[in-house]
């Protein structure tokens, strides 16, 4: 499937990305501003989400999954919430609970940087600070494709 997404700083050609992450700050759900560049080392995949959306909903159990499986080979998994109002996202991780750091991008700055064409969206980023692959949208199965992608760059 090819996928093009318009944006300043990287190029989307068959689902693989090429250029640096925009870098960002943000609160996380426990307090600690969490900074993307602090990450370079690891393997980063950032998933963008909201609680009104259904597939979000429905994906977010399985990518606490795919953290706890590969979380000890230099991968991190940081869920950025992207409602102007965090409160209905506490809300839903009292329902819906995870392991990994959700951020709260209530300003949209971050989705802005990364030209969010779809909810949920997920972009992987290389230990080098790169973007790598993105995936607009959720469908079951999907898991199985990010699972590919974090293979494939924590071997590197």
């Amino acid at each position: 499937m090819s996928l093009l997404v318009t944006a300043p700083l990287y190029v989307v050609a068959e689902n693989k990305l090429e250029g640096p992450a925009p870098d960002f700050t943000l609160k996380s759900h426990s307090g600690k501003n969490i900074k993307l560049s602090e990450l370079r080392g690891d393997v980063v995949m950032i998933n963008f989400w909201a609680s009104w959306c259904g597939p979000c909903r429905q994906e977010m159990p399985l990518l606490d999954k795919i953290n706890d499986r590969y979380k000890d080979l230099g991968f991190t998994l940081l869920g950025v919430n992207v409602e102007e109002e965090p409160d209905r996202a506490r809300a839903m991780l009292k329902d819906i609970p995870v392991n990994f750091p959700i951020l709260f991008d209530s300003q949209n700055k971050v989705s802005q940087q990364y030209n969010l064409i779809a909810m949920p969206s997920t972009v992987f980023v290389d230990r080098d600070g790169n973007i790598r692959y993105f995936h607009a949208g959720y469908l079951p199965g999907d898991e199985k494709q990010y699972e590919k992608f974090i293979k494939n760059l924590v071997r590197e």
